[in-house]
């Protein structure tokens, strides 16, 4: 029996895909690399250090040196977040079907926990979650499960008694490496994946998320 919902954060609560490309794009910049938004989509759901040593593996730069680039990244997104950030349509619905179900709710994400922090206090939505959990403090990011595992951990609960939503190719990965049930949410440019294949249910929006969704999961 599923007894908890697990929310990635990005793409799924708050629309911030467009604040990592530009950020990225901006950090990147520094560096002496241009990228396109077809770059930053290769990369959606890693951790932003997986993020700068794939680009740093691919085109090594002299300067300014990799960890900053990386603040420069994740300084950039919380500016974002604070100016611009809004929850998506649905995640107030998504949330009322969990407490109509007597789901307990989670957050896992990949982001780093000033990130979160910034995303939860520009939309309120702190209160909603009784487990808060950054893949920062975990020896590897998604696509490896060990943010699901522990977010599962801290909710006293095993993995499969948990179902996440998520958005990307890579956090679907994680989650069902989690064994957790996995409904996928795809970002419109990333919906022919063929990882969203795994996925038990894939969905347009958080709006789907209700009594008939989870009976078929």
């Amino acid at each position: 029996m599923l007894r908890a919902l697990i929310f990635d954060m990005d793409g799924v609560l708050i629309d911030s895909e467009p604040f990592w490309h530009d950020a990225e794009r901006r950090g990147f910049g520094r560096a002496g690399l241009r990228l396109t938004r077809e770059d930053c989509l290769r990369t959606t759901g890693l951790r932003i250090d997986a993020v700068v040593d794939h680009w740093y593996a691919r085109s090594p730069w002299k300067s300014p040196p990799p960890c900053e680039v990386e603040a420069a990244i994740v300084q950039r997104v919380i500016e974002l977040v604070r100016e611009r950030g809004e929850i998506k349509p649905g995640v107030e619905r998504a949330l009322s079907f969990a407490r109509r179900a007597g789901l307990r709710t989670a957050l896992a994400s990949s982001s780093p926990s000033a990130i979160i922090e910034a995303v939860l206090e520009k939309s309120g939505l702190r209160p909603c979650f009784e487990v808060v959990h950054s893949a920062e403090g975990e020896p590897y990011g998604k696509p490896h499960p060990g943010v699901y595992l522990h977010a599962a951990e801290k909710l006293g609960l095993r993995p499969e008694e948990c179902a996440a939503i998520e958005d990307s190719p890579n956090g679907v990965l994680s989650a069902k490496a989690a064994r957790m049930t996995c409904i996928a949410i795809p970002e419109p440019p990333l919906r022919g994946h063929p990882w969203f294949a795994i996925a038990d249910a894939v969905v347009d929006s958080l709006e789907e998320i209700d009594e008939a969704l989870w009976n078929r999961v």
